[in-house]
């Protein structure tokens, strides 16, 4: 068993405290600096894997990586005993790491090191191990020598050809070959088991041959080995007799084999016999599993993957041919090697708090757990009252410093290990902020906004959030939801929630906070999409894609082509909303797609081109209407198309005229496709039929054809009946029968009548009728009142009656309802609702349909000063069959009477008796006015109204009043309580030159009403300046109700600005003198004439401010604001205007200019010394060389050729790395080149295989992509046969 358990893998060490907790949708990463100086015990971050084969040719290298602070020191043991490795000059371990590098050159051997090696890291806050590593050199030994005489079989015998490889480490990989590297052929009958040897079902005369050579891969040391050719001669001595299956492996009847849980399990059945059997699998007691189970070798192997106990069980495999069946049972059996149920954790701690560590493992057999502290058996550890161990946990209570430490756990069995390390570390840390300050999001309304808050402390901190301007109330609730790692999200972000966020973290050692910023802006939206086109060569054509956008976010307009770029043609000119391509070509053709792109958010919209020769147009209309095939109901109208005008006709619309009964107009009969010039058209009799035909394509209708010769129709007797048919009384005493006539097409004849039948319903008599022509309704007389009729039209003409109709039930007329509703009650369910009770009416008194009760109310007067008052009177309506409603919106503390009526279809019945109730007192409205008069220096006096709703009797009134600081924070909250009958209060004691908000309602024995809000400032001290006089200008309201702004009142103490403008270099500046005591102070401006929201400057802490980017020739209205608490404006200076005059540009004299007059002066005097040289030269009568002449003139043909690259001198193909010509937008420019210089040195190095003495091949298999630099004659070496063993492997 090891000793201590595999290091946890955490990654991020220590701040695994809050990170373990993280539910957050967003990983952010930690910033180290926070974290520098913060003690941390060992980790082990990475290690060589527990099994450790190297390849005997290169360095072993194995891994130990730990961190931790201060940084671990590295110590390994080797079999279990310390490994020195000083003593040993070819081990070194790497700087700043544990990581062992052993120099096996020279005579050294890779075994001479094999071993159990296991790392220790380790501080001065603990001890972690790594995993036992078992290294172990790779091996590929020889085939052994063996004489493989020849295999001499009858034709149709079963066959198996041993492979036996040597053993490897890891084992090899088996595939036959034959002489020409060429892969043998696998089939149903000829099959490579499992072990590598080859069955043959039956064989046949086409096996025999002698080279049959079974090949060995060893993929570590990337050698493979031959065995000797086997040779198989078949002969035929004989009918060849037919047989049932038999299993050349496994052998007997049933078979057994154990897995391990999570590995790969692989059973065979091979079967001879003659015809070829047929394998199939089943599990005897359940199903196999369908999303794991493969079927390989021809269904001769049953693969299931990632084991699972589930697997456990017998599997049958059934061989079968057409003499028989055999079959084989294999139990398996699933073992488990140790896996964690629940792995253990670091754990950082405060002092005097408790944790535990927790080391839960499966397993089949269930492993064993033991405990280790830094590498040492926990019982051989010092003893601690506060830790204690029971099984599989360890239980932490009421830590100290200094007691970190690093734990290990082994979980085993007989099957393996598990081993981890968590460490415990004690820390006292105050809450430190990760998140950086003052971080602004900005996300798409509707979108979420997640907002971070990442902090570290020990103990954990809680995080709290609060908003700017919310009442100062931690947030909570919808619609945010908060995350254990400080995250505050709000999943649909709307513009109410921008703002400044406050979040507060908190633990017993103090506080840290943050703020961040919320920006929810508008999104992109494309208004109108582009529409097709079709353009004519050489014509221009405007797409456009007009888009609204967030005003605050930058917008870039991207035009694509097909999805690509487009053209970089002078043609496509892209504008703000739209592309314009000029003198249009057949290669302009196709999908155009405009997509407006912001920081934030994008949306894109797509539209066709497509270019003719010649523009479309409408087709001409059809000619040459004939009819034939004439019958009584039908004929066939057969026509010529006309010019498509490039466009095919896609449908012909056929339009008939009656001259009959309607001469003129021209209606739609039918549409057929527009490949047929032939219609067969259902005509109605007595018709005076006129056809015309029309075209349809893409441009639109063609004009209609020239009509057809006339075609009538016979008469007959009618085929419909009238349709609507309905019957209701206008008067009690009749019935009026309605329906809806025929048209002349349906007449089918002429003299169109109908037949208007009735007769009372549930009465047995016989039907009234009535013939009646040109009209459609009829009216029945001396009908008894709401009596139920049986009615029926019929149609009629000359040549006979139309189909027998079926009757409709109708009512004679309603008269009003005779009966008043009984026992009327009303229940007071509290100051604003009753509930009315009544009995219903008989309904043979309602006389017509019941349509529901009206209850008719009204107020009589307030129960305050018992004073009548005759409100209007209101009407409630009950729909059906009703016997109780609801009265809400009632006046608290008032008389009320009432009457409920019924009423049906014709008006309402009489009244029931008036019935009265009373309303009991409610909460009161809130009070008139509030205002502050007569300010002092220490005392404020408050006026107001009583309330215009008092809803009861006035017990008092609530006074609540608190100070507020020039930073808008709320001081503490006093409260007086008034009498009802005062209409005045004054506050003594006030401090001098502050702000005080009051809160002000009325209250009655149910409760307070709405409260009412104003702000005044007491008189500043005489010690101060006097402030200018007051400004009349209005201030904005500060009362809750928008229905009474004269609720609230201006401020007690006068306020000036003085504000004066002047133009500057780079705008205008504003200046004031600002007397009160606000601090959050703004300069709005908006341009003369527009009535746009006004553009706010935030100017705290100062007494002037430039405006920035104003247009010139515009004249701007500005002025200075004071905002209070709670986002309200208390103070405003007067307007005044800021013209910017319309100048040109500043004209500046380069003549007068030093650096031009310098530069002139310099380009003279080099003129001066170029003659000098020139007249030197001339006079001198120099000569060039004849070489110099042909050096700067050779001709490009004769450059001699470069030795090293097999290239032109001074040749290079530059267009390779020319950019792609795209669109207006930029491209990333980058151009990847093809690579064409491949050779077959790139898929495997071919010269190095050789034979040994014994024939077995051995040479590099694996490809490397290495290449020697160029040569200029290509190589004629064959290459090597290993890489068509390759190809198969």
């Amino acid at each position: 068993m090891p000793v201590v358990a595999t290091a946890d893998d955490t990654g991020h060490g220590l701040l695994l405290v809050f990170l373990s907790h993280m539910v957050a949708p967003l990983e952010v990463p930690l910033d180290p600096k926070v974290l520098e100086g913060l003690p941390q015990p060992p980790t082990i971050t990475h290690e060589s894997p527990k099994d450790y084969i190297v390849d005997p040719r290169e360095n072993i290298v194995i891994r130990c990586e730990a961190k931790g602070k201060p940084h671990p020191s590295f110590s390994w043991t080797r079999n279990g005993t310390h490994f020195d490795i000083d003593k040993d000059p070819k081990v070194n371990m790497k700087p700043h790491s544990g990581t062992l590098v052993i120099d096996i050159s020279g005579k050294d051997k890779a075994e001479a090191y094999e071993g159990v090696y296991q790392c220790t890291a380790h501080n001065e806050h603990g001890t972690a191990v790594s995993n036992n590593i078992v290294v172990r050199q790779s091996r590929s030994p020889l085939w052994s020598k063996e004489s493989n005489p020849p295999f001499v079989v009858q034709e149709g015998a079963s066959l198996v050809l041993k492979c036996r490889p040597p053993a490897g480490l890891p084992p090899p990989v088996i595939f036959w070959m034959d002489n020409n590297f060429q892969r043998l052929s696998l089939s149903r009958r000829v099959s490579q088991g499992l072990n590598g040897d080859l069955y043959f079902s039956n064989v046949e005369m086409s096996d025999s041959r002698s080279d049959y050579i079974c090949y060995a891969r060893f993929p570590r040391t990337q050698t493979i080995q031959q065995k000797q050719p086997i040779t198989v001669r078949v002969v035929n001595n004989g009918q060849t007799e037919e047989r049932r299956p038999s299993f050349q492996v496994p052998s007997g009847p049933s078979s057994s084999m154990m897995v391990l849980r999570g590995q790969l399990l692989e059973m065979e059945c091979i079967a001879e016999g003659l015809p070829t059997p047929e394998i199939t699998w089943s599990k005897v007691s359940g199903e196999l599993p369908s999303n794991r189970a493969t079927y390989l070798n021809f269904h001769k192997t049953l693969r299931i993957a990632v084991v699972t106990e589930a697997d456990s069980g017998q599997y049958r495999c059934t061989a079968k041919n057409t003499l028989g069946s055999i079959h084989h049972v294999i139990t398996v059996t699933v073992k488990a090697a140790p896996y964690w149920i629940e792995a253990p954790q670091n754990l950082v701690l405060a002092p005097r708090e408790k944790g535990q560590l927790i080391c839960r493992a499966s397993g089949n057999p269930k492993p064993s757990v033991s405990w280790f502290m830094d590498g040492l058996p926990i019982h051989n550890a010092p003893e601690d009252s506060r830790r204690k161990v029971e099984g599989d946990t360890i239980m932490f209570e009421d830590v100290v410093s200094g007691s970190s430490a690093v734990y290990q756990c082994n979980a085993s069995n007989e099957h393996g290990y598990l081993l981890a390390n968590a460490f415990v570390n004690v820390l006292s840390e105050p809450p430190r902020m990760l998140t950086p300050p003052n971080k602004v999001y900005q996300v798409i309304m509707n979108q979420q906004a997640a907002l971070e808050c990442y902090s570290f402390g020990s103990p954990i901190p809680k995080i709290t959030w609060f908003k700017e301007n919310h009442t100062n109330a931690a947030l909570e609730g919808d619609p945010y939801i908060f995350y254990d790692n400080g995250t505050l999200v709000i999943p649909v972000a709307q513009a109410t929630n921008s703002g400044k966020y406050t979040c507060v973290a908190l633990n017993m050692l103090g506080k840290s906070d943050n703020h961040v910023h919320l920006e929810v802006k508008e999104p992109t939206r494309i208004l109108k999409q582009p529409e097709y086109k079709v353009v004519q060569r050489n014509r221009d054509v405007v797409f456009e894609c007009p888009v609204k956008h967030d005003p605050s976010l930058i917008p870039t307009m991207i035009w694509l082509k097909d999805n690509g770029e487009l053209p970089d043609d002078e043609r496509f000119v892209v504008d703000s909303d739209s592309l314009t391509i000029t003198k249009v070509t057949e290669s302009d053709a196709g999908t155009y797609t405009c997509i407006m792109n912001t920081t934030l958010d994008q949306d894109s919209a797509s539209a066709d081109l497509r270019v003719v020769e010649v523009a479309y147009e409408q087709p001409d209309p059809p000619s040459d209407l004939e009819l034939t095939d004439q019958k009584p109901r039908s004929v066939q109208l057969t026509w010529i198309p006309g010019d498509d005008h490039n466009s095919p006709i896609k449908r012909f619309l056929i339009q008939y005229e009656d001259s009959l009964h309607d001469r003129g107009s021209w209606h739609n009969l039918t549409e057929v496709p527009g490949t047929t010039t032939t219609a067969h058209l259902k005509l109605s009799p007595f018709v005076h039929y006129k056809f015309r035909v029309m075209a349809l394509n893409d441009v639109g209708y063609s004009l209609p054809s020239p009509s057809s010769r006339h075609y009538k129709t016979r008469a007959a007797a009618p085929d419909v009946n009238p349709t609507g048919v309905e019957g209701l009384g206008t008067q009690p005493d009749n019935l009026v029968i309605h329906w809806k006539p025929l048209t002349g097409l349906q007449s089918n004849g002429p003299g169109l009548q109908y037949v208007v039948c009735w007769r009372q319903k549930y009465v047995d008599e016989d039907w009234h009728s009535v013939k009646v022509a040109n009209v459609s309704k009829f009216t029945v007389q001396g009908t008894p009142t709401f009596t139920p009729y049986e009615v029926k039209v019929q149609a009629v003409n000359e040549h006979g009656s139309g189909p027998e109709p079926l009757p409709v039930t109708a009512y004679s007329g309603e008269d009003l309802p005779k009966a008043a509703p009984d026992n009327v009650q009303v229940q007071v369910i509290n100051s604003t609702l009753a509930h009315v009770h009544w009995e219903s009416v008989p309904l043979s008194s309602v006389r017509g349909h019941l349509k529901g009760y009206k209850v008719y109310y009204s107020r009589k007067g307030s129960l305050h000063n018992h004073s009548p008052h005759h409100s209007e009177q209101q009407v409630l309506t009950f729909s059906g069959n009703r016997t109780h409603g609801k009265l809400p919106g009632l006046h608290p503390f008032s008389r009320y009477a009432l009457n409920v009526r019924v009423y049906n279809g014709r008006g309402e019945g009489p009244a029931s008796s008036d019935e009265d109730f009373e309303t009991p007192e409610g909460v009161p409205g809130h009070p008139a006015f509030l205002r502050v008069v007569n300010p002092s220096l220490d005392s404020l006096t408050l006026e107001w109204g009583p309330p215009h709703d008092r809803n009861g009797r006035l017990t008092g009134y609530t006074l609540k009043y608190q100070p507020v600081n020039n930073s808008n924070e709320l001081g503490p909250l006093k409260e007086v309580t008034v009498a009802a009958n005062e209409t005045s209060f004054t506050l003594p004691n006030l401090k001098y030159s502050t702000r005080y908000k009051f809160y002000f309602n009325a209250k009655t024995q149910k409760g307070p009403g709405p409260t009412i809000t104003q702000e005044a400032v007491t008189v500043i001290d005489e010690g101060h300046p006097e402030p200018p006089p007051p400004h009349p200008h209005p201030l904005s309201p500060t009362s809750q109700s928008e229905r009474h702004p004269h609720h609230t009142a201006r401020p007690a103490v006068p306020v000036s600005w003085n504000v004066s403008s002047s133009l500057v270099e780079d705008g205008a500046l504003i200046s004031w003198e600002h007397w009160g005591p606000e601090k959050t102070v703004y300069v709005e401006y908006v341009e003369d004439n527009n009535e746009e929201k006004r553009r706010r400057e935030l100017v705290n802490g100062s007494q002037s401010y430039v405006l920035k980017g104003l247009k010139e020739g515009l004249a701007y209205r500005v002025r200075v604001v004071a905002w209070g608490h709670a986002d309200q404006m208390v103070h405003s200076s007067e307007e005044i205007w800021v013209t910017v005059p319309a100048m040109a540009s500043r004209q500046v004299d380069i003549a007068t200019q030093g650096w031009f007059i310098g530069l002139m002066c310099a380009i003279a005097l080099l003129i001066l010394v170029l003659l000098i040289v020139c007249f030197i030269k001339r006079n001198k009568g120099g000569k060039y060389p004849v070489k110099e002449k042909e050096d700067a003139h050779a001709d490009p043909e004769i450059q001699p050729m470069k030795d090293e690259d097999c290239t032109f001198g001074e040749y290079s193909d530059h267009d390779d790395h020319k950019p792609l010509r795209g669109s207006r937008t930029p491209s990333n420019g980058t151009v990847k080149r093809d690579d064409s210089d491949d050779s077959l040195v790139d898929y495997g190095d071919g010269g190095d295989g050789q034979f040994n003495e014994d024939g077995s091949f051995i040479g590099q298999y694996s490809g490397r992509k290495e290449r020697d630099t160029a040569e200029c004659i290509e190589s004629s070496e064959a290459p090597s046969p290993v890489n068509a063993m390759n190809s198969f492997v």
